[in-house]
């Protein structure tokens, strides 16, 4: 792998939660919130896989990652992607670097091999666990806890965007896994108030939200 290279992560983070909005991969919906897999209103939705289909942003996405992992995690020896939605970008990276790839399902598969992580690596060998997007992070560590059973050594986790809740951050902390990230909600509401995508009302819900988005009602 080549050596350590300069790059801002502020302009990183600014320009990947532009990109997110350009493309509605994050869509902002203050006065009309979706409703969540676990229940939870919100009024925000991020699909970051949508960027899959803008060649320039896949290329940007991919490029500012494989810089951080330049940058933080020098000694890594397999790259490993979080199913579903973060396979496909684990690739690209993983393709970059020239490194091994495998991916990690929710679960075990109820059939054939019976597999959960997908590939092959040695145990001992340096992994870099690759997402799309944290909010709890407790997903996102299923596949950490698989793959330590495996016996991998994982140096960190590398994802697009957090919701930067308190919860995501204690549930790493536990797990002992360091978690980086190109943008955070805070770029992305900064970023959306100054392209004019919400309101200053909406701004303040924004805000609110984040805060306490498990009883928030909308």
């Amino acid at each position: 792998m080549e050596n350590t290279i300069n790059y801002n992560r502020e302009d990183t983070a600014k320009q990947v939660a532009a990109h997110l909005l350009r493309i509605e991969a994050i869509k902002l919906r203050p006065k009309d919130p979706f409703t969540w897999a676990s229940g939870w209103k919100s009024p925000i939705y991020c699909d970051n896989r949508l960027a899959l289909s803008f060649p320039s942003v896949r290329s940007f996405i991919c490029a500012r990652m494989v810089e951080v992992i330049k940058n933080d995690f020098k000694n890594v020896e397999v790259i490993a992607g979080v199913a579903t939605g973060a396979i496909a970008i684990g690739v690209l990276v993983a393709d970059a670097l020239n490194l091994p790839f495998v991916y990690v399902r929710p679960e075990a598969k109820s059939h054939g091999r019976k597999n959960q992580i997908e590939g092959t690596f040695e145990a001992g060998k340096r992994v870099l666990v690759i997402e799309d997007l944290i909010s709890t992070g407790k997903s996102s560590l299923l596949a950490v806890e698989a793959l330590r059973v495996a016996e991998a050594d994982i140096i960190g986790m590398l994802a697009i965007f957090t919701y930067e809740f308190d919860q995501a951050a204690a549930n790493m902390s536990l797990a002992n896994c360091q978690l980086t990230t190109l943008s955070t909600y805070s770029h992305l509401i900064a970023e959306a108030e100054k392209q004019g995508y919400v309101s200053a009302e909406d701004m303040d819900t924004l805000a609110y939200w984040r805060k306490s988005p498990d009883t928030w009602l909308g």
